[in-house]
């Protein structure tokens, strides 16, 4: 409680230190795009006389507050018309402006959409903007659009390899990355076990990743944030995208149910591999099911000037069932609910209810006397209040809280053998997730800007369930379980609170460059358990308990950003240490699927990760792109592993090179190109063997961790785009044809190393021969056809 008051009397302080007492006015509104109605994140409305300006927030709302006076309003946003206009301010004035596309000769590929100089003069490092304009430019399997794929060619950012769901951040695992869809999270960001996201590119507006100086409004995870926003929906005439490619189709519908004032956008999307094999299956696969579909939707009513509500969901599955005898599926469901409120032209409100469920089903067995069911879930329920006060052109502040209901159920399953039912499942867990935080961004002098803030988290581990005690042990080794006590329905079992600073700072060095460094500790309360190579659909989430501690993440990052040639050429040079404590790591032999005393098989360990990350990027021009490379160690620290000493973690990649480019060869040939080059991720190999009756039996001798690395993995990958011509000035119907090579000179990139014994009876007195078995996911190129359509 006293801590609460302290952040709401330095609130008060604060605003009054920096508000001043002069008469000021305040200019405010929404900044869109003129085609389509839809907001624009990140626009920038800029004072020529003052040399001063402001962005628009993630719902387009600007304000500035500035003496009585005429001023010119230069509002700009990259790829737009910029616009400029007079105004007299001596009353406060709401101006909302939409901005036009600008006529060019060739649809040139920008990386980022936002101002042209923001990577130097924004206070903001460590994050990437993608503009879906980029993304859909990138060479990809299958030609089908994808946002993860793509992020794994930005610096800092890795994947164990392919067909493995997620990203990996700065030397991070998986589940330390919080993925948000229009603020809900996603528990699972992956189709098809990796080679696809659950984002529909044509339902996304913006993509960004926070992989450091992250914000104290953004809490959960210690690694990274990937703020995905939908469009809105088209609110000036209706609208059809779609495509159609080797695996999967899509639609997307947008229109205006109220001109200017109320708009829906409807996308799907389903594969159809099943389908297409169907009469290439014997008859034991004949029910054979194999396929993926999401739906995404939007709707959005804008009341009046004050107040505009948002409704979003997403719902998504994928299908894996082997004629009647086995099925396996899995998906994501969130719905989210947002109301804006002007409680004045300086105070901006956002209320955010979401509702976010990830489950899975395995089943074995048509035979009623014989069969398995097994099915878990992470569902959570949450409410967020949020608040921009915008003080003046130099001061916003920005304000909120935010509290989840978690319920983990880690396995209902039930077994039946010869008629003679097993109840295996293991019971549900219960948490809240709280927090409030206090974020000030403030320019100090044109050279020095700084953002700080605070954020108090609360994490409270309830029942009902049973807690366990468990016998201290040999470290590395299984714990027993010497003490069970039950708790009853949202009683209390054990809670941890966490401060959470956050800093930033900007010294403007020139028009053309800045240095920039930043601090942020994070804390994370929930757990993904997994022990594979690549995490899969069915691994375990579960909280922090009596037994399992919060993570907690601190990094620094340094930065140098230059601009040359009028902003064509970015430069971008970053270094970064991050220390984590409390990760969690398991014991030799861990059991972890159903395992009622799964808290025994866990370890607890430190972690660091540093490197350093360069990025070149060509914004202008008929050929542009970017190349990027890291240079990064990451490593663990778990008390009777690896014989006490730091081993790499399974993320650890010392080198990670792209280059992705994109020319515009003529009005409607376009070119684009990818190469990766990632060092080998580590694993764990045996030093030595026993041979028992004719059986290899490995034998780690040393008990060393990822002793080992695969071989590196290198890619190239081609695409080329036929742009759609109109016939006739009134036509309204363009379609694009993709051609792309994934994995251009057909390397088997390996994903995993493993060994297997000969299958021939072994003569007396011969030892038995054993071999290494490279796992390839792709074993040769792929081509690809697909065709883009857009109805307006």
């Amino acid at each position: 409680m006293r801590l609460k008051w302290l952040l709401f009397s330095s609130l008060v302080i604060l605003i009054h230190s920096v508000n001043g007492q002069d008469s000021k006015y305040t200019l405010s509104g929404y900044i869109k795009d003129a085609s389509n109605g839809e907001s624009l994140i990140g626009a920038t409305a800029y004072l020529v006389e003052l040399g001063q300006g402001v962005a628009s927030n993630e719902y387009g709302f600007y304000s500035i507050s500035i003496p009585e006076g005429t001023y010119t309003v230069e509002f700009a946003y990259l790829g737009l018309q910029t616009i400029q206009q007079q105004i007299n301010l001596d009353q406060n004035q709401t101006l909302n402006i939409e901005l036009t596309d600008i006529a060019t000769e060739l649809n040139q590929v920008v990386v980022t959409g936002e101002a042209e100089d923001r990577n130097v003069t924004d206070i903001e490092m460590s994050v990437n903007k993608l503009d879906m304009t980029t993304i859909k430019s990138i060479p990809s399997l299958l030609g089908e659009v994808e946002v993860i794929r793509s992020l794994q060619l930005l610096p800092g950012v890795t994947t164990v390899g392919e067909g493995a769901s997620g990203f990996n951040v700065r030397g991070g695992s998986i589940d330390q990355n919080l993925v948000l869809l229009d603020e809900a999270p996603v528990f699972n960001s992956a189709h098809l076990f990796g080679f696809f996201s659950v984002f529909n590119p044509d339902a996304v507006k913006d993509v960004k990743l926070y992989k450091g100086g992250i914000p104290a409004r953004y809490g959960g995870r210690i690694s990274s944030i990937l703020d995905v926003r939908m469009k809105e929906g088209n609110t000036k005439d209706f609208t059809m995208n779609g495509g159609v490619g080797f695996i999967f189709s899509r639609l997307a519908l947008e229109a205006p149910i109220v001109k200017d004032k109320a708009s829906f956008i409807v996308a799907g999307r389903r594969s159809y591999i099943d389908v297409l094999a169907k009469p290439f299956l014997n008859e034991d696969l004949a029910g054979s099911i194999l396929n993926f579909y999401d739906l995404t939707l939007k709707a959005n009513y804008n009341i009046n000037e004050k107040n505009r509500v948002y409704i979003s969901g997403y719902f998504g599955r994928d299908n894996f069932g082997f004629g009647e005898a086995a099925g396996f599926n899995w998906g994501n469901s969130t719905g989210t609910i947002r109301w804006n409120h002007l409680f004045s032209e300086k105070l901006f409100s956002n209320f955010t209810f979401f509702y976010s469920d990830y489950d899975y089903k395995i089943n074995f067995g048509d035979d009623a006397s014989n069969k398995f069911s097994w099915n878990a879930n992470i569902e959570n329920f949450s409410f967020k209040p949020e608040f921009t006060y915008f003080i003046n052109p130099k001061n916003i502040l920005r304000f909120g809280g935010q509290s989840i209901v978690y319920t983990f159920e880690p396995g209902n399953a039930i077994g039946v053998s010869e008629g003679e039912f097993s109840d295996v499942s293991l019971d549900k867990k219960h948490a809240i997730e709280s927090a409030v935080y206090l974020d000030m961004e403030q320019d100090l002098s044109p050279a020095i800007s700084l953002n700080y803030g605070l954020r108090l988290s609360h994490f409270n581990y309830t029942g009902s369930g049973n807690a366990y005690t468990f016998a201290p042990t040999i470290a590395g080794k299984r714990r027993t379980p010497i003490d069970i006590k039950t708790y009853d329905q949202w009683e209390s079992i054990q809670t941890y609170l966490n401060l959470e600073p956050r800093f930033s700072l900007k010294w403007q060095v020139s028009p053309e460059a800045s240095i920039k460094t930043s601090y942020n500790r994070t804390s994370q309360y929930i757990h993904l358990i997994s022990n594979t190579t690549a995490s899969t659909p069915v691994d375990v989430w579960t909280p922090s308990t009596n037994n399992i501690k919060p993570q907690l993440g601190d990094q620094v990052a340094l930065g140098y950003f230059r601009n040359l040639q009028n902003n064509t050429y970015e430069l971008s040079t970053e270094i970064y240490y991050k220390k984590m404590q409390n990760l969690v790591d398991y014991i030799d032999g861990a059991d972890l699927l159903l395992n009622e005393y799964l808290e025994g098989d866990l370890l607890s360990g430190k972690g660091r990760a540093y490197g350093l990350e360069i990025q070149a990027k060509k914004n202008k021009g008929h050929f542009t792109g970017w190349i990027s490379y890291t240079l990064a160690r990451t490593e663990r620290l778990v008390e009777g592993i690896n014989g006490d000493a730091w081993y790499p973690s399974r993320y650890d990649q010392l080198h990670n090179f792209s280059i992705s480019g994109f020319y515009d060869l003529s009005e409607r040939w376009s070119l684009s190109g990818t190469f990766v080059y990632n060092t080998g991720t580590p694993t764990t190999f045996a030093t030595s063997r026993y041979e028992q009756q004719g059986y290899v039996v490995p034998h780690n001798a040393n008990d060393t961790r990822n002793n080992v690395r695969i071989p590196d993995y290198n890619r190239l990958d081609l695409s080329a785009t036929l742009k759609g011509k109109k016939k006739k000035d009134n036509d309204r119907w363009i379609g694009d044809w993709v051609f792309s090579i994934y994995n251009v000179y057909n390397r088997r990139n390996p994903f995993s190393i493993y060994f297997q014994q000969q299958s021939e009876r072994v003569l007396a007195d011969q030892p038995t021969s054993t071999q290494a078995i490279k796992l390839s996911v792709v074993g040769s190129f792929i081509p690809s056809v697909s065709y883009n359509f857009k109805f307006q």
